[in-house]
C-alpha cells in the first residue's frame, strides 16, 4: 500500500488573491487570517487578497502570508478530504514552508508558529537590508556546473554558492548582487537555458544571513516544541526527524545552509512515498515533484 505525504511551499509561491476563495467559502479559514491579523497587529488577509504585488512580496509579509494560507488550505482539506489527513505519514516544507509543515506535524501550534515565522521574516530581512544581496534560478545546468560558475563568478569577498538545490536542472544560487549578475550573464553562455532573478530580498540560505541566526535561536528558545507526530523532512539534512530539539537546531542552520528539495523528495520516496498533495498557494512544487520523478502524483488544494 503506499504512502501519503503533505508538501507545504516557501517564499516565491505568493501571488495576490490566494486564500481568497478559502476565506470567502470557509469558516475555519477566515478564523485563521482574522487570528493572524490579530497576532502580527496588521491586516494580513487584505495583503494576500488584494496586494499591492511589492507589499506581499516582501520577506515580512510573504511568510506570514504563505505561512497562514498553507494552514488555511489545510482546513480545507480536514472538511472535504479528512482521510487524507490519516492516511498522511510524513510532511516537509521549502524553506519558510518547513514551519507550516512543522505546525501539521504538531510541533507547534497556529499562533507560536505564527510569531516564529513573522520573527524569522523580520530577521531575515534585516539581515538582508545589510548588503545588496539576490538569488537566481539557474535552468538546464547540472549541479557540477553551477557550483564551478559560482566559484568562477565569485570575485574577493564576495558570496556566491548554491543555496537550493530543487530538482534536475533547476539550482539555486544566492550571494551578492554584482555575483548574481555576472554568474546570470555567464550562465547561458555556458549553456544553460535561462538565468531568472527570484522576488527576495535577499541571499537566503548563505553566511550573509547569519545576522538572523542569533534571533531566531532566541525566538526558538522561547517556544517548547514538541516532538513531530509524523516525521518531518529537514532542508538541511533532507533526513525525517521528529525530536524537538533537533528540529529546532535544523531551523537556525537552514537559513544559512543550502536547502536540499530534491534529495528529501527522493529520500521520501525512497520510503515508499507516492502519494504527494502540494497544500498551499501555487504550483511549484507539483512542479518540481514532476522533474524528480514524472511516475508520481502530486495533487494541489489552491491553484
Amino acid at each position: 500500500m503506499g504512502k501519503t505525504a503533505f508538501l507545504f511551499p516557501g517564499q516565491g509561491a505568493q501571488v495576490v488573491g490566494m486564500g481568497q476563495s478559502l476565506a470567502e467559502s470557509l469558516p475555519a479559514a477566515r478564523r485563521l487570517y482574522d487570528r493572524a491579523s490579530e497576532v502580527l497587529g496588521y491586516d494580513l488577509a487584505k495583503i494576500c487578497f488584494e496586494g499591492p504585488a511589492d507589499k506581499l512580496n516582501s520577506t515580512i509579509h510573504s511568510q506570514p502570508a504563505l505561512y497562514v494560507t498553507s494552514l488555511a488550505a489545510l482546513e480545507k482539506i480536514k472538511l472535504d478530504s479528512p482521510h487524507l489527513i490519516q492516511q498522511c505519514v510524513t510532511t516537509a516544507g521549502l524553506s519558510l514552508g518547513e514551519y507550516t509543515a512543522m505546525v501539521f506535524a504538531g510541533c507547534l501550534d497556529f499562533e507560536d508558529g505564527l510569531r516564529l515565522v513573522q520573527r524569522r521574516g523580520e530577521a531575515m530581512q534585516q539581515a538582508a537590508d545589510l548588503v545588496s544581496s539576490a538569488m537566481a534560478s539557474i535552468i538546464g545546468m547540472e549541479r557540477e556546473d553551477v557550483e564551478k560558475l559560482c566559484e568562477d563568478c565569485r570575485q574577493p569577498g564576495e558570496v556566491l554558492q548554491v543555496a537550493n538545490l530543487l530538482c534536475p536542472g533547476n539550482i539555486v544560487i544566492s550571494g551578492h548582487t554584482p555575483a548574481i549578475e555576472r554568474a546570470s550573464e555567464e550562465a547561458t553562455k555556458r549553456g544553460a537555458m535561462r538565468a531568472i532573478r527570484l522576488h527576495v530580498a535577499g541571499a537566503f540560505h548563505t553566511s550573509l544571513m547569519e545576522p538572523a541566526v542569533e534571533q531566531l535561536r532566541s525566538a526558538l528558545a522561547e517556544d517548547e516544541l514538541k516532538r513531530a507526530r509524523i516525521p518531518v523532512y529537514s532542508n538541511v539534512d533532507a533526513r525525517p526527524h521528529q525530536d524537538p530539539q533537533e528540529i529546532a537546531e535544523l531551523l537556525v542552520s537552514q537559513v544559512v545552509s543550502p536547502v536540499l528539495w530534491e534529495g528529501s523528495i527522493r529520500a521520501m520516496l525512497d520510503a515508499g512515498v507516492d502519494d504527494f498533495h502540494e497544500v498551499g498557494a501555487g504550483r511549484v512544487l507539483r512542479g518540481l515533484l514532476k522533474r524528480i520523478d514524472r511516475t508520481t502524483s502530486c495533487a494541489g488544494v489552491l491553484d
